[in-house]
Protein backbone atom coordinates (compact mmCIF):
# COMPACT_ATOMS: atom_id res chain seq x y z
CA UNK A 1 0.00 0.00 0.00
CA UNK A 2 1.22 3.58 -0.25
CA UNK A 3 1.51 5.17 2.68
CA UNK A 4 0.40 8.82 3.43
CA UNK A 5 3.79 9.12 4.44
CA UNK A 6 4.70 9.18 0.85
CA UNK A 7 3.24 12.32 -0.33
CA UNK A 8 5.67 15.24 0.07
CA UNK A 9 3.88 18.21 -0.17
CA UNK A 10 0.53 18.50 1.92
CA UNK A 11 1.00 22.15 2.71
CA UNK A 12 -2.82 23.72 1.40
CA UNK A 13 -4.03 20.53 -0.45
CA UNK A 14 -7.39 19.27 -0.50
CA UNK A 15 -7.05 15.61 1.20
CA UNK A 16 -10.39 13.75 1.44
CA UNK A 17 -10.11 10.53 4.08
CA UNK A 18 -12.89 7.99 4.31
CA UNK A 19 -13.09 7.44 7.82
CA UNK A 20 -14.96 5.10 10.15
CA UNK A 21 -17.18 7.37 13.05
CA UNK A 22 -20.16 4.27 12.60
CA UNK A 23 -20.48 4.46 16.75
CA UNK A 24 -23.48 4.66 19.18
CA UNK A 25 -25.48 7.92 19.32
CA UNK A 26 -27.23 7.89 22.66
CA UNK A 27 -30.98 9.22 22.88
CA UNK A 28 -29.86 12.72 23.93
CA UNK A 29 -27.92 12.82 20.60
CA UNK A 30 -24.11 12.84 22.16
CA UNK A 31 -21.48 10.06 21.59
CA UNK A 32 -20.91 8.60 24.68
CA UNK A 33 -17.12 9.03 25.84
CA UNK A 34 -17.01 5.27 26.76
CA UNK A 35 -18.32 4.65 22.69
CA UNK A 36 -15.91 7.45 20.86
CA UNK A 37 -12.83 5.00 19.96
CA UNK A 38 -13.44 4.35 16.60
CA UNK A 39 -13.03 8.35 16.62
CA UNK A 40 -10.10 8.36 18.65
CA UNK A 41 -8.33 5.96 16.20
CA UNK A 42 -7.94 8.37 13.26
CA UNK A 43 -6.99 10.94 15.72
CA UNK A 44 -3.26 10.62 14.66
CA UNK A 45 -4.04 10.97 10.53
CA UNK A 46 -6.28 13.56 11.35
CA UNK A 47 -3.77 15.60 13.68
CA UNK A 48 -0.76 14.79 11.34
CA UNK A 49 -3.02 16.74 8.48
CA UNK A 50 -3.35 19.31 10.40
CA UNK A 51 0.75 19.97 10.86
CA UNK A 52 1.17 19.64 7.22
CA UNK A 53 -1.26 22.56 6.85
CA UNK A 54 -3.69 20.41 4.58
CA UNK A 55 -7.13 20.99 4.48
CA UNK A 56 -9.15 17.95 5.49
CA UNK A 57 -12.34 16.31 4.19
CA UNK A 58 -13.82 13.81 6.40
CA UNK A 59 -16.48 11.29 5.11
CA UNK A 60 -18.31 8.77 7.00
CA UNK A 61 -21.61 6.28 7.55
CA UNK A 62 -23.70 6.44 10.22
CA UNK A 63 -26.01 3.41 10.55
CA UNK A 64 -27.89 1.46 7.71
CA UNK A 65 -30.29 4.18 6.58
CA UNK A 66 -30.20 2.60 2.90
CA UNK A 67 -30.03 5.17 0.53
CA UNK A 68 -32.05 7.46 2.20
CA UNK A 69 -31.58 10.88 5.00
CA UNK A 70 -32.82 9.58 8.56
CA UNK A 71 -32.55 12.19 10.60
CA UNK A 72 -31.53 10.27 13.53
CA UNK A 73 -28.18 9.27 11.36
CA UNK A 74 -27.19 12.65 10.35
CA UNK A 75 -23.71 12.94 11.63
CA UNK A 76 -23.84 16.10 14.05
CA UNK A 77 -23.10 14.47 17.23
CA UNK A 78 -20.09 13.07 15.75
CA UNK A 79 -19.07 16.60 14.41
CA UNK A 80 -19.35 17.60 17.76
CA UNK A 81 -17.51 14.82 19.90
CA UNK A 82 -14.89 15.33 17.20
CA UNK A 83 -14.73 18.62 17.88
CA UNK A 84 -14.24 18.04 22.07
CA UNK A 85 -11.38 15.15 21.11
CA UNK A 86 -9.50 17.85 18.75
CA UNK A 87 -10.41 21.07 20.68
CA UNK A 88 -10.77 23.00 17.81
CA UNK A 89 -14.07 23.52 15.02
CA UNK A 90 -15.17 21.30 12.58
CA UNK A 91 -17.62 22.29 10.24
CA UNK A 92 -20.59 19.74 9.05
CA UNK A 93 -21.21 20.13 5.25
CA UNK A 94 -25.49 19.39 4.60
CA UNK A 95 -24.67 17.15 2.06
CA UNK A 96 -21.33 14.45 0.95
CA UNK A 97 -22.15 15.96 -2.91
CA UNK A 98 -23.17 18.46 -4.94
CA UNK A 99 -22.57 21.96 -5.29
CA UNK A 100 -23.05 23.07 -1.62
CA UNK A 101 -20.22 20.65 -0.85
CA UNK A 102 -17.99 22.33 -3.39
CA UNK A 103 -18.65 25.79 -2.21
CA UNK A 104 -18.01 24.90 1.51
CA UNK A 105 -14.64 23.55 0.44
CA UNK A 106 -13.60 26.11 -1.79
CA UNK A 107 -13.50 28.37 1.06
CA UNK A 108 -11.84 25.90 3.27
CA UNK A 109 -8.08 27.51 4.40
CA UNK A 110 -5.12 24.95 5.62
CA UNK A 111 -5.65 23.46 8.55
CA UNK A 112 -9.30 23.69 8.87
CA UNK A 113 -12.02 20.33 8.75
CA UNK A 114 -15.01 19.53 6.92
CA UNK A 115 -17.07 16.60 7.81
CA UNK A 116 -19.29 15.38 4.79
CA UNK A 117 -22.56 14.01 5.74
CA UNK A 118 -23.47 10.51 6.01
CA UNK A 119 -22.76 8.79 2.46
CA UNK A 120 -25.10 6.39 3.12
CA UNK A 121 -27.91 8.60 2.59
CA UNK A 122 -27.10 7.57 -1.26
CA UNK A 123 -27.77 4.24 -2.33
CA UNK A 124 -24.87 4.56 -4.48
CA UNK A 125 -22.61 4.50 -2.24
CA UNK A 126 -22.97 0.58 -1.26
CA UNK A 127 -23.44 -0.09 -5.08
CA UNK A 128 -19.78 1.19 -5.52
CA UNK A 129 -20.93 3.60 -8.18
CA UNK A 130 -18.03 5.15 -10.40
CA UNK A 131 -20.13 8.37 -11.22
CA UNK A 132 -20.78 8.97 -7.15
CA UNK A 133 -17.63 8.05 -6.66
CA UNK A 134 -16.56 11.11 -9.29
CA UNK A 135 -18.24 13.22 -7.58
CA UNK A 136 -17.15 12.72 -4.01
CA UNK A 137 -13.58 13.04 -5.43
CA UNK A 138 -14.68 16.17 -7.50
CA UNK A 139 -13.17 18.75 -4.78
CA UNK A 140 -10.19 17.02 -3.71
CA UNK A 141 -6.38 16.82 -4.86
CA UNK A 142 -5.81 13.81 -2.77
CA UNK A 143 -7.54 10.44 -1.42
CA UNK A 144 -6.67 8.42 2.27
CA UNK A 145 -8.48 5.64 3.38
CA UNK A 146 -7.89 5.21 6.84
CA UNK A 147 -11.12 2.73 7.55
CA UNK A 148 -10.07 -0.81 7.59
CA UNK A 149 -13.66 -1.48 8.89
CA UNK A 150 -15.36 -1.05 5.71
CA UNK A 151 -12.25 -1.48 3.34
CA UNK A 152 -13.73 -5.23 3.07
CA UNK A 153 -16.78 -3.59 0.96
CA UNK A 154 -16.14 -2.54 -2.40
CA UNK A 155 -17.81 0.64 -1.98
CA UNK A 156 -17.66 3.90 -3.62
CA UNK A 157 -15.78 5.70 -1.01
CA UNK A 158 -13.69 2.85 -0.18
CA UNK A 159 -12.82 1.32 -3.71
CA UNK A 160 -14.57 2.89 -6.84
CA UNK A 161 -13.23 6.84 -5.69
CA UNK A 162 -9.19 5.40 -6.12
CA UNK A 163 -9.78 5.62 -9.77
CA UNK A 164 -10.06 9.39 -9.41
CA UNK A 165 -7.44 10.88 -7.29
CA UNK A 166 -4.08 9.99 -6.15
CA UNK A 167 -4.82 7.74 -3.39
CA UNK A 168 -2.94 6.22 0.08
CA UNK A 169 -3.30 4.49 3.52
CA UNK A 170 -3.72 6.45 6.64
CA UNK A 171 -2.14 5.60 9.37
CA UNK A 172 -4.90 3.49 10.88
CA UNK A 173 -5.03 1.58 7.89
CA UNK A 174 -1.40 0.96 8.33
CA UNK A 175 -1.26 -0.39 11.84
CA UNK A 176 -4.56 -2.74 11.29
CA UNK A 177 -2.75 -4.01 8.35
CA UNK A 178 0.67 -4.60 9.41
CA UNK A 179 -0.70 -5.94 13.38
CA UNK A 180 -3.21 -8.23 11.78
CA UNK A 181 -0.64 -9.39 8.65
CA UNK A 182 1.99 -9.77 11.94
CA UNK A 183 -0.57 -11.89 13.55
CA UNK A 184 -1.25 -14.56 10.88
CA UNK A 185 2.12 -15.06 9.28
CA UNK A 186 4.11 -14.64 11.92
CA UNK A 187 2.52 -14.99 15.85
CA UNK A 188 4.62 -16.11 18.44
CA UNK A 189 4.45 -19.59 19.75
CA UNK A 190 2.40 -20.74 21.11
CA UNK A 191 -0.49 -19.14 19.36
CA UNK A 192 -3.97 -19.55 20.07
CA UNK A 193 -7.11 -18.08 18.01
CA UNK A 194 -10.54 -17.58 20.17
CA UNK A 195 -13.66 -17.82 17.73
CA UNK A 196 -17.00 -17.50 19.14
CA UNK A 197 -20.33 -15.30 19.02
CA UNK A 198 -22.96 -15.84 15.69
CA UNK A 199 -22.71 -15.33 11.76
CA UNK A 200 -20.50 -18.98 11.66
CA UNK A 201 -20.79 -18.75 7.53
CA UNK A 202 -17.75 -16.14 7.97
CA UNK A 203 -15.63 -17.70 11.12
CA UNK A 204 -15.71 -21.26 9.59
CA UNK A 205 -13.05 -20.02 7.19
CA UNK A 206 -10.87 -18.28 9.49
CA UNK A 207 -10.77 -22.09 11.37
CA UNK A 208 -9.50 -23.45 8.45
CA UNK A 209 -7.50 -20.85 6.94
CA UNK A 210 -5.39 -20.67 10.60
CA UNK A 211 -5.19 -24.35 11.37
CA UNK A 212 -1.62 -24.64 10.07
CA UNK A 213 -0.56 -21.51 11.33
CA UNK A 214 -1.93 -21.26 15.22
CA UNK A 215 -1.43 -23.89 17.75
CA UNK A 216 -4.82 -23.80 19.57
CA UNK A 217 -8.02 -23.08 18.14
CA UNK A 218 -10.50 -22.58 20.94
CA UNK A 219 -14.39 -22.17 19.54
CA UNK A 220 -17.44 -21.28 21.34
CA UNK A 221 -21.21 -19.79 20.75
CA UNK A 222 -23.04 -20.63 17.74
CA UNK A 223 -20.22 -21.14 15.37
CA UNK A 224 -19.43 -24.27 17.97
CA UNK A 225 -23.10 -25.66 17.53
CA UNK A 226 -22.30 -25.53 14.22
CA UNK A 227 -19.23 -27.98 14.51
CA UNK A 228 -21.16 -29.91 17.29
CA UNK A 229 -24.09 -30.53 14.35
CA UNK A 230 -21.20 -31.28 11.70
CA UNK A 231 -19.80 -33.86 13.98
CA UNK A 232 -23.63 -35.77 14.68
CA UNK A 233 -23.67 -33.94 18.49
CA UNK A 234 -26.82 -33.48 19.68
CA UNK A 235 -27.20 -29.34 20.19
CA UNK A 236 -31.05 -29.71 20.51
CA UNK A 237 -32.81 -26.41 20.24
CA UNK A 238 -29.40 -24.70 19.94
CA UNK A 239 -29.30 -21.65 17.59
CA UNK A 240 -26.99 -22.51 14.15
CA UNK A 241 -27.62 -19.44 12.00
CA UNK A 242 -28.14 -20.04 8.65
CA UNK A 243 -25.41 -22.23 7.48
CA UNK A 244 -25.45 -26.00 6.54
CA UNK A 245 -23.62 -27.82 8.71
CA UNK A 246 -22.30 -29.92 6.24
CA UNK A 247 -20.17 -26.53 5.26
CA UNK A 248 -18.27 -27.06 8.55
CA UNK A 249 -17.13 -30.73 7.26
CA UNK A 250 -14.80 -28.52 4.66
CA UNK A 251 -12.76 -28.35 7.58
CA UNK A 252 -10.84 -31.14 9.46
CA UNK A 253 -13.45 -31.70 12.34
CA UNK A 254 -10.58 -34.17 13.90
CA UNK A 255 -7.37 -31.95 14.44
CA UNK A 256 -5.93 -32.06 17.56
CA UNK A 257 -5.79 -27.92 17.40
CA UNK A 258 -9.45 -27.39 17.46
CA UNK A 259 -10.99 -27.10 20.45
CA UNK A 260 -14.48 -27.59 21.19
CA UNK A 261 -16.91 -27.23 24.28
CA UNK A 262 -17.52 -30.63 26.15
CA UNK A 263 -19.82 -29.30 28.80
CA UNK A 264 -22.43 -26.02 28.42
CA UNK A 265 -24.91 -24.34 30.07
CA UNK A 266 -28.43 -24.90 28.43
CA UNK A 267 -31.61 -23.04 29.35
CA UNK A 268 -35.21 -24.51 28.46
CA UNK A 269 -37.06 -21.83 26.98
CA UNK A 270 -40.14 -22.54 28.23
CA UNK A 271 -39.65 -23.29 31.72
CA UNK A 272 -36.34 -20.62 32.15
CA UNK A 273 -34.79 -23.67 33.83
CA UNK A 274 -30.78 -23.34 33.96
CA UNK A 275 -29.09 -26.18 33.98
CA UNK A 276 -25.64 -27.65 33.14
CA UNK A 277 -24.77 -30.22 30.97
CA UNK A 278 -22.25 -32.59 29.11
CA UNK A 279 -22.31 -32.04 25.28
CA UNK A 280 -24.59 -34.00 23.35
CA UNK A 281 -27.05 -34.83 25.97
CA UNK A 282 -29.36 -30.93 25.08
CA UNK A 283 -32.35 -32.54 24.34
CA UNK A 284 -34.91 -30.15 23.88
CA UNK A 285 -32.38 -27.34 25.52
CA UNK A 286 -30.35 -23.97 24.07
CA UNK A 287 -26.93 -24.33 24.68
CA UNK A 288 -26.03 -20.63 25.73
CA UNK A 289 -22.77 -20.55 27.49
CA UNK A 290 -19.72 -22.81 27.74
CA UNK A 291 -19.44 -25.34 30.97
CA UNK A 292 -17.20 -24.78 34.09
CA UNK A 293 -14.49 -27.93 32.47
CA UNK A 294 -14.27 -25.88 29.16
CA UNK A 295 -13.69 -22.58 30.81
CA UNK A 296 -10.72 -23.77 32.60
CA UNK A 297 -9.43 -25.92 29.89
CA UNK A 298 -9.97 -22.72 27.79
CA UNK A 299 -8.34 -20.67 30.12
CA UNK A 300 -5.37 -22.78 30.77
CA UNK A 301 -4.95 -22.44 27.10
CA UNK A 302 -5.27 -18.79 27.03
CA UNK A 303 -2.85 -18.05 29.87
CA UNK A 304 0.20 -20.05 28.26
CA UNK A 305 0.01 -18.49 25.00
CA UNK A 306 2.28 -15.87 23.63
CA UNK A 307 -0.11 -14.61 20.90
CA UNK A 308 -4.18 -14.14 21.00
CA UNK A 309 -6.59 -13.41 19.07
CA UNK A 310 -10.43 -12.38 20.38
CA UNK A 311 -13.32 -12.29 17.60
CA UNK A 312 -16.72 -13.32 19.37
CA UNK A 313 -18.20 -14.53 22.88
CA UNK A 314 -18.47 -17.66 24.14
CA UNK A 315 -22.33 -17.41 25.28
CA UNK A 316 -24.98 -15.13 25.35
CA UNK A 317 -23.10 -12.81 27.99
CA UNK A 318 -25.20 -9.76 27.89
CA UNK A 319 -27.70 -11.92 30.71
CA UNK A 320 -25.56 -12.85 33.53
CA UNK A 321 -26.56 -15.92 33.96
CA UNK A 322 -24.71 -17.14 30.84
CA UNK A 323 -22.06 -14.33 30.93
CA UNK A 324 -19.27 -16.51 32.73
CA UNK A 325 -17.75 -18.61 29.80
CA UNK A 326 -16.68 -15.30 28.05
CA UNK A 327 -15.98 -13.17 31.25
CA UNK A 328 -13.52 -16.57 32.21
CA UNK A 329 -12.03 -16.20 28.53
CA UNK A 330 -11.38 -12.03 29.51
CA UNK A 331 -9.98 -13.07 32.64
CA UNK A 332 -7.33 -15.43 31.48
CA UNK A 333 -6.65 -12.86 28.65
CA UNK A 334 -5.72 -10.17 30.74
CA UNK A 335 -3.42 -13.26 33.01
CA UNK A 336 -1.47 -13.59 29.64
CA UNK A 337 1.89 -12.02 29.41
CA UNK A 338 0.99 -13.05 25.61
CA UNK A 339 -0.19 -10.11 22.63
CA UNK A 340 -3.49 -9.84 22.49
CA UNK A 341 -6.07 -8.99 19.59
CA UNK A 342 -9.64 -8.82 19.90
CA UNK A 343 -12.30 -7.44 17.28
CA UNK A 344 -15.79 -7.65 16.57
CA UNK A 345 -18.57 -5.30 18.36
CA UNK A 346 -19.75 -8.37 20.54
CA UNK A 347 -16.19 -8.83 21.92
CA UNK A 348 -15.66 -5.38 22.54
CA UNK A 349 -18.92 -4.81 24.10
CA UNK A 350 -18.16 -8.06 26.96
CA UNK A 351 -14.39 -6.61 27.79
CA UNK A 352 -15.67 -3.14 27.99
CA UNK A 353 -18.61 -4.95 30.38
CA UNK A 354 -16.33 -6.04 32.49
CA UNK A 355 -13.75 -4.10 32.79
CA UNK A 356 -10.79 -5.07 30.92
CA UNK A 357 -11.28 -2.99 27.78
CA UNK A 358 -8.02 -1.62 28.41
CA UNK A 359 -6.20 -4.44 29.12
CA UNK A 360 -5.90 -5.95 25.94
CA UNK A 361 -3.14 -4.57 23.78
CA UNK A 362 -4.52 -4.12 20.20
CA UNK A 363 -8.80 -3.30 19.58
CA UNK A 364 -9.29 -3.83 15.94
CA UNK A 365 -11.75 -1.20 14.70
CA UNK A 366 -13.40 -3.74 12.50
CA UNK A 367 -15.06 -6.88 13.29
CA UNK A 368 -15.98 -7.95 9.41
CA UNK A 369 -13.12 -6.54 7.98
CA UNK A 370 -10.99 -8.15 10.99
CA UNK A 371 -13.22 -11.89 10.13
CA UNK A 372 -12.20 -11.79 6.17
CA UNK A 373 -8.47 -10.96 6.58
CA UNK A 374 -7.51 -13.49 8.92
CA UNK A 375 -9.74 -15.75 6.54
CA UNK A 376 -6.71 -14.54 4.26
CA UNK A 377 -9.60 -12.95 1.70
CA UNK A 378 -8.37 -9.71 -0.30
CA UNK A 379 -9.51 -6.99 1.06
CA UNK A 380 -11.27 -4.38 -2.34
CA UNK A 381 -10.15 -1.18 -0.25
CA UNK A 382 -6.58 -2.56 0.58
CA UNK A 383 -6.15 -4.08 -2.61
CA UNK A 384 -7.01 -0.45 -4.45
CA UNK A 385 -4.36 1.09 -2.74
CA UNK A 386 -1.72 -1.33 -4.44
Amino acid sequence: MKSIREIKNLKGKKVLVRVDFNVPVGDDGVVDGKEDWRIKAVLPTIQYLLKKEAKIILMAHLGRPEGKVVEEMKLGPVQDRLSELLELSVTRAPDCVGDMVKEIVDEMQAGEIVLLENLRFYKEEEKDDEEFARKLASSADIYVNDAFSVSHRAHASVSAITKFLPSYAGFLLEKEVKILSEAINNPQKPATIIIGGAKAETKLPIIKFVMDKYNHILVGGVVANVILKAKGIDTGQSLIGDIDPEEAKKIDLDNKKLYIPFDVIVCNSKIKRVELTPVGKIGDERILDIGPDTEELFSKIIVDSKMIIWNGPMGKFENEKFASGTRKIAEAMVKSKGYKIIGGGDTIAALSQFGYLDKVDYVCTGGGAMLEFLAGEKMPGIEALK
